[in-house]
């Protein structure tokens, strides 16, 4: 019989994965936007000396497994977290968990899962599904990228849990244990926490991190045509893109859910700044994507100018700008 278990299907891996988690152990506020935000999941490096994929470290987002263990914090929920050294212990301890009719989180590698369409394995070790059950040699898998539940066999699972190179999930699981129903008091809290959070971390004073290193980036990338010539540069932007736009939502995608969380804030803190707030990051999702097609463009080599990488930089500079006046508003937010 398969297990009783509602797969829901998101923008995001790690959002997905938390909210499911969190309904499958009675806390039905959660929501995808909910998660995103309470998480603090937003975020930006630029990190020119490390190289992945043809170019520049470049993310959209906080390191993986801050979403879950962040919202699971902010909620007064435990979590249990377990790497392993052993292919066996890691199988043994999943089934273990399993047959107490406990679905779990687990870290994997892209490349070789084999329901992704071919053009979007690469090596990434940083994705998010549940396993919530097997049937003969089987795991039934929920990956909240894809529309239905699918399944992994037992050594294509074991493959993505010992995927190697940078990240390596080396067998991760997760999971969150039941314990008190979470309030909506509780809620409310964990959102003022999640924003102030998000705010201190795009804030930072760093050059290379949150909003500065945006900005970074933007003047950076004025000058990748001249420094690194045309077809370098363009691989570089296409690393962006990749990052920005299949990679976990990125820019623009994190913009929206990021917007739709601060509405949804609204009704538990009813504040007038929220929803003002809100469309400021909708806007910057929309410069995200104007730019994710302007970096397209040269990559393809529709486009090519100085001038084009120029108004590419200049799009970044924007955003750079945008989230900065909404993340000082958020910081300056006056909670009831």
């Amino acid at each position: 019989m398969e297990p009783n278990f509602n797969h829901i299907q998101a923008a995001h891996c790690e959002n997905g994965v938390t909210t499911s988690l969190l309904k499958n152990i009675g806390v039905q506020q959660i929501t995808e936007p909910l998660a995103f935000g309470i998480g603090a999941g937003l975020f930006f490096v630029y990190i020119p000396f490390i190289k992945i994929n043809n170019g520049p470290v470049i993310a959209f987002r906080t390191l993986p497994g801050l979403i879950f263990k962040r919202t699971c914090r902010a909620l007064g929920i435990e979590v249990v977290r377990k790497k392993f050294s052993s292919r066996e212990k890691a199988e043994a301890f999943l089934k273990d968990r399993l047959a107490e009719g406990r679905p779990v989180g687990c870290q994997v590698g892209v490349y070789y899962l084999t329901y992704f369409p071919k053009e979007y394995r690469f090596h990434f070790n940083a994705h998010n599904l549940i396993v919530y059950g097997k049937e003969d040699d089987n795991y039934l898998i929920s990956d909240p990228v894809m529309e239905t539940p699918t399944t992994l066999t037992s050594y294509e699972l074991e493959r993505v849990r010992f995927a190697r190179g940078m990240l390596a999930p080396k067998g991760q699981l997760y999971y969150p244990t039941p314990g008190k129903p979470v309030t909506d008091e509780q809620v409310k809290r964990a959102i003022k926490s999640g924003i102030q959070k998000n705010a201190r971390n795009m804030l930072f004073p760093g050059p290379i991190t949150g909003v500065n290193g945006i900005k970074y980036a933007g003047n950076q990338i004025k000058k990748w045509r001249d420094k690194l010539g045309l077809k370098e540069a363009g691989l570089y932007l296409a690393q962006l893109v990749r990052m920005q736009e299949e990679i976990g939502t990125g820019g623009g995608g994190f913009r929206y859910i990021y917007a739709a969380f601060l509405q949804e804030a609204y009704a538990y803190n009813q504040m007038d700044e929220l929803p003002e707030i809100s469309k400021q990051f909708t806007r910057a999702g929309d410069l995200w994507r104007t730019a994710a097609v302007q970096a397209a463009g040269i990559y393809k080599g529709r486009i090519g100018s100085r001038e084009d990488f120029n108004t590419m930089g200049n799009y970044l500079l924007e955003i750079a700008e945008i989230e900065k006046e909404a993340f000082k508003a958020l910081k300056n937010l006056k909670w009831h």
